[in-house]
């Protein structure tokens, strides 16, 4: 197999810097994949080319990859969905679809589709600017935690412990930028500091682990310095994940849940998940499961 990984545009991540992207060429070619990293940059989309079995790199035409793998998540820029929707027109296979990334990459729309589709999520707000805080408290309750619309890794969430607090991060805010678009988000106490990610390949969850914040913190990401154990993955675990993937048509997903005191809340879904702590909690080798899920999927791609 011949593929791409599809990484971010080089004014928004001028170096690759991917724990995930790293796995995935250092296992690609004992798992007989040739494979390099493809910026949307690089890329000629020239539709309705008069070469179907071929496209732009760089300025000379190549073979068409086998498969591309989108490694942009929530940092997705409009010439990087165009990318992958020109190659999924031209047959290549994408692992994810441009439509999924695009439901997928925005936290206020994520929190509408799982509601929507009956799924455990915190209440959530979309904040506009003057903010009613008696509607926030009445509705939301303090604490509360506040959230950009995308990022990941934990970047653009803070907990606010207390309604002044509330206050003054949204008073900042809207000094800097009154158009921000900023979600509030009830506070699950219960999951205070910690949360399970589970990795969903197509209709299975292969991998799970219980992720621990560093001391007295509130985020509990591997990439802060959380701490990172083996986690079951039960039924019913295993279900939730896979039905919140299926939500947003992603064939790989990392779902991040919150515990409850009666089973678990959905906290986000990434289109584009990291797993160096899944592979040190689980032992599974998630790169290698990648490579065999997409020789499976480029079968059933072609016929």
């Amino acid at each position: 197999m011949q593929g791409w990984i599809l990484y971010r545009d080089k004014i928004t991540a001028p170096e690759i810097a991917s724990n995930a992207i790293d796995r995935l060429m250092e296992s690609a070619e004992s798992n007989g994949v040739s494979l390099i990293v493809v910026r949307p940059e690089q890329i000629d989309l020239l539709v309705n080319a008069p070469y179907k079995k071929q496209i732009g790199l760089d300025g000379r035409l190549v073979p068409l990859p086998d498969f591309i793998i989108p490694r942009t998540g929530a940092a997705t820029s409009y010439l990087a969905l165009s990318a992958i929707r020109h190659l999924e027109h031209l047959g290549v296979y994408c692992l994810n679809s441009a439509n999924s990334i695009a439901n997928s990459r925005d936290k206020l729309a994520q929190m509408q589709l799982l509601a929507q589709a009956g799924l455990p999520v915190p209440r959530t707000i979309l904040a506009q600017f003057p903010v009613n805080l008696a509607a926030v408290q009445q509705n939301i309750g303090i604490p509360a935690v506040v959230k950009a619309v995308s990022g990941s890794k934990g970047s653009g969430v803070h907990l606010c412990r207390t309604a002044p607090e509330l206050e003054e991060i949204l008073m900042l805010i809207e000094s800097v930028n009154r158009q921000a678009s900023v979600i509030i988000q009830q506070f699950i106490e219960y999951s205070l500091g910690r949360d399970v990610r589970v990795l969903t390949l197509g209709d299975q969850a292969i991998a799970a682990m219980e992720r621990r914040a560093a001391g007295s913190g509130f985020k509990a990401n591997f990439s802060r310095g959380g701490e990172v154990l083996p986690f079951e993955i039960t039924p019913e675990i295993g279900a939730l994940a896979v039905a919140v993937a299926k939500v947003f048509g992603l064939d790989i997903a990392g779902v991040d849940l919150l515990f409850d005191k009666n089973g678990f809340i959905i906290c986000e879904v990434n289109s584009a998940p990291g797993f160096q702590g899944l592979e040190k909690a689980s032992g599974i080798d998630i790169a290698k499961a990648m490579f065999d899920f997409l020789r499976l999927k480029i079968l059933d791609f072609r016929h």
